[in-house]
């Protein structure tokens, strides 16, 4: 069973896969237990965006939930999210920026690249938070929509736990494979088993908008 979807996401309507993405300040290839997540941490009042030519993630579960931290003055600041979860996925030609206002200096934007020249990102157990999201096409194979997010089964990855703001009783879809073309997405937040980025690198450009960032 294939189920086609197009176009943008919003938070009322997150019943379409997102994309992992890499956190800036994310752990490159250290390992949690049994690859799953302990408990949620405090978002920071920063979100990133990541491109991508293509996502292929395997094992896949998505549910609602909210991302609890701090706004850019310290204050409290929650935010709805799409959290989306994977066994495995394959990232090509991943792109991630973040935007930070430096006095003296003015806007700096610093940009992670990986998985190019055929060699893909690779990540498992990954939890991303997602707010928007961006694709010229998505392709679930055995998709099933609708079922309790904490009753999704063993075969997916099961929800964070710990701390985190969800209802294990909401809507979720879990599904086989998704296979995500042309990826343009915003998050919140970045968790993962392991992440492979071949290809790497880090840049810092004065600046940001269309050029300097990722899009």
């Amino acid at each position: 069973m294939e189920s086609v979807a197009r176009g943008g996401t919003r938070w009322k309507r997150f019943a379409v896969v997102m994309v992992p993405s890499v956190a800036a300040t994310a752990a490159i290839g250290v390992a949690l237990s049994q690859g799953a997540l302990a408990a949620s941490f405090s978002v920071s009042g920063q979100s990133f965006k990541v491109k991508a030519d293509e996502l292929r993630g395997y094992d896949m579960l998505q549910y609602g939930g909210v991302d609890v931290g701090v706004d850019m003055e310290g204050k409290k600041a929650a935010h709805p999210v799409a959290i989306n979860a994977f066994k495995t996925a394959e990232i090509d030609n991943m792109c991630q920026s973040i935007v930070t206002h430096v006095p003296l200096l003015g806007d700096v934007t610093m940009k992670l690249t990986a998985g190019g020249k055929g060699t893909p990102v690779k990540a498992q157990n990954i939890y991303i938070d997602v707010a928007q999201l961006d694709s010229s096409s998505a392709t679930f194979s055995n998709v099933d929509i609708g079922v309790a997010a904490g009753s999704a089964g063993d075969k997916v990855p099961p929800m964070k736990g710990g701390t985190e703001q969800a209802n294990p009783n909401g809507f979720a879809q879990r599904a086989d494979k998704a296979v995500i073309k042309d990826v343009k997405q915003t998050a919140w937040a970045t968790s993962a088993g392991t992440f492979e980025l071949s290809g790497f690198g880090l840049s810092l450009k004065k600046g940001s908008g269309a050029g300097v960032e990722c899009y």
